[in-house]
């Protein structure tokens, strides 16, 4: 998940694609009383012309459609199941994080790297339900709640930053994994995959597997985004009113009710069926619980961190970059999607799919489609 669902909780304005009476995509602005307005040019416009003259050129990069025959047969976990199943780790001594492991027998005779599943902002374990089984059939799959998530501790007076959860990923795999092992995250979770992927000093991560990587651990991260830079003076706003401790919890309150949430992830997901019930409580669970509030305002708050833009190009190992281009936090048409389309023709390590009609979590949004992008690369990878 993303911040500009801060947004739509507050009622604030939210940035997202629509179609005109043409047929054309644009960017709108969602204002109160239901208001929209249409920036000038399609969306799709340099972005679809930069991707087809990529996958003309013979790099990396290819444009998959929104319908699928995936046959990888996986079920959806329940809810229940995975957090029976879960394990506890104890971080530099003091914090417990929650995690998941699982594999079938033939995988653990499987010669390809061990998977660790990376959430985002406000997610969980749980909200991997729809790949783990999938995933498990021929590789050892990790998933991990990142401290202030989840079930892993929430510590009061944390100060949550980017680096933190890059270094918690990098322990987790020297001390439980012990083995390179492929990241996969979504949203902040891919944000914190690539910092950690960035440290010169380790030898753990054998792949990158990006879903809509975030540009910071909050929107402040991208400066050289008009619609950002048009919100910058309210964000700081937010940030004041936030640390205020009556105004945090009512705000917080608000984001965290069913109906607040369910509407939060129906503007984000391309496919409304994949929100349903349990997805909610997937959110709204560890919401309730005790230091949820102060991650909250610390997360929002806090500084955005490292930028990938600056991260990238030192990163030498495979990356699979998968892009729903319906995703209104991280649109394709901003500066951190307009620079991931681009890293193909830059980087010979990156390849990028573009999932059509799917939005901010493409993992759970249309999980067969990114099963299809990420099953052959993943093969690739453990023959290489």
């Amino acid at each position: 998940m993303g911040f500009s669902a801060l947004a739509v909780a507050a009622e604030l304005p939210l940035h997202y694609s629509s179609v005109n009476k043409n047929g054309e995509r644009f960017l709108c602005q969602q204002r109160k009383h239901g208001h929209i307005r249409y920036c000038k040019k399609p969306v799709s416009w340099n972005i679809k012309s930069n991707i087809t003259a990529a996958a003309t050129s013979g790099n990396n990069t290819a444009t998959t459609g929104s319908t699928s025959s995936s046959s990888s047969g996986g079920k959806v976990l329940e809810i229940k199941e995975i957090r029976e199943r879960c394990k506890k780790w104890l971080w530099k001594g003091q914090f417990s994080i929650n995690y998941f492991v699982s594999c079938n027998s033939d995988s653990q005779s499987n010669p390809g790297p061990p998977l660790l599943l990376v959430h985002g902002f406000g997610a969980s374990i749980p909200h991997w339900r729809r790949n783990i089984d999938t995933l498990a059939k021929n590789y050892t799959v990790y998933a991990i709640d990142l401290l202030g998530f989840g079930a892993s501790d929430k510590p009061e007076g944390f100060s949550y930053t980017m680096e933190a959860w890059a270094q918690l990923i990098l322990d987790f795999l020297d001390e439980v994994i012990q083995k390179p092992t492929v990241l996969i995250g979504n949203s902040v979770g891919s944000l914190a995959c690539v910092i950690a992927a960035s440290d010169s000093s380790q030898t753990l991560v054998r792949g990158l597997v990006l879903l809509n990587c975030s540009g910071g651990m909050n929107n402040k991260a991208i400066v050289d985004d008009w619609r950002i830079k048009s919100l910058l003076p309210l964000l700081w706003l937010i940030d004041f009113l936030l640390k205020q401790r009556a105004i945090a919890s009512s705000i917080f309150e608000r984001v965290k009710q069913r109906d607040t949430l369910k509407n939060i992830l129906l503007s984000v997901y391309g496919n409304k069926e994949s929100v349903d019930e349990d997805l909610v409580e997937i959110i709204r669970g560890p919401a309730c619980e005790e230091g949820a509030l102060d991650a909250f305002v610390s997360i929002v708050t806090g500084p955005p961190g490292p930028n990938p833009v600056t991260l990238m190009p030192g990163i030498s190992i495979p990356i699979l970059v998968l892009w729903g281009n319906q995703d209104p936090f991280t649109p394709i048409d901003g500066p951190v999607g307009k620079y991931f389309s681009s890293l193909p023709s830059q980087l010979s390590n990156v390849r990028l799919c573009m999932l059509e009609g799917v939005g901010h979590c493409p993992h759970d949004d249309k999980p067969d489609l990114v099963h299809d992008n990420l099953l052959p690369w993943l093969a690739h990878l453990a023959a290489s």
